[in-house]
């Protein structure tokens, strides 16, 4: 297991590896483009090529980098829709020359009611992501279950894997996000349940991400708001057996909660005591 955080490169590329030092971050999730916009990454070669070497001498890892929010592989609006693949194309084709593990892109959403287009758009639009994907993984995250969501549980990411129809793809859980679509992952036997439905849906060998953020908000509402671990009504009393779990042994658990570098040293400092 190795413990880290989504952190800043504010000062380019090579500046996530101070900042991962600085939070005592083992595996580093960061956005290589922003995030809360269609540009497409703008990374010199002279900057990959630095990052690249610095990153190996590191010693942290996995690196995964996550699409912008804007990216919706389910949306129904086509112009939409082709600024999304634009992006994410560019994104996976960036994190493949950086070296990433993978690039992180949320299942998507389309209208409240057209579940089947919408799962149909997402799955074609996975497949052509994947054409551009030789070199990094592309990750699959589940969502809150909001309103046309098409994948929040596992058994909706299985049909989504299988209308894909590709062994590449790989799956990320968020403890929010599964705590909101109505896991109840806020004790022990709740947690059970929820690896069980993961086991289930045959998805468990493609799990290779968690990120591990508490629930501001109940149990199935829907609402994707992160709090601190601990601090949320998922508690400690949930992240405890999910982190003694032997699913997520070898994977990357990364904090995306709300502050600076300081509070995610925090958050990191928390998951490994709980995980003792």
């Amino acid at each position: 297991m190795r413990i880290g955080a989504h952190v800043p490169v504010r000062g380019g590329l090579s500046s996530a590896i101070d900042a991962a030092n600085a939070c005592a971050a083992e595996a580093v999730q960061i956005f290589v483009s922003n995030p809360r916009g269609w540009a497409p990454p703008r990374i010199s070669e002279a900057e990959t090529a630095a990052f690249r070497e610095a990153w190996a001498a590191s010693g942290l890892g996995p690196l995964y980098a996550h699409s912008p929010y804007l990216v919706n592989i389910a949306s129904p609006n086509p112009q939409f829709l082709l600024n999304s693949l634009e992006v994410a194309r560019a994104t996976v084709e960036t994190c493949a020359q950086v070296g990433a593990d993978g690039v992180v892109v949320h299942a998507g959403s389309g209208g409240p009611t057209e579940a089947r287009e919408a799962l149909a758009r997402a799955a074609a639009s996975l497949q052509a992501i994947l054409a551009t994907a030789h070199d990094t993984s592309l990750v699959v995250e589940l969502t809150a279950g909001t309103t046309g969501s098409v994948a929040a549980t596992f058994q909706e990411a299985a049909r989504l894997f299988e209308a894909v129809d590709d062994d590449r793809l790989r799956l990320c859980a968020d403890t929010c996000h599964l705590f909101a679509a109505g896991y109840p992952i806020g004790d022990e036997h709740g947690v059970d349940a929820c690896f069980a439905d993961l086991r289930a849906s045959g998805l468990a060998d493609r799990l290779v991400l968690i990120h591990a953020n508490d629930a501001k908000f109940h149990r199935g509402s829907k609402r994707d708001r992160h709090e601190h671990i601990g601090e949320g009504f998922i508690g400690v009393e949930g992240f405890i057996p999910l982190l003694h779990r032997p699913e997520v042994a070898d994977l990357a658990i990364v904090v995306e909660t709300p502050g600076d570098l300081s509070d995610h040293a925090r958050n990191i400092a928390t998951l490994r005591r709980l995980a003792e």
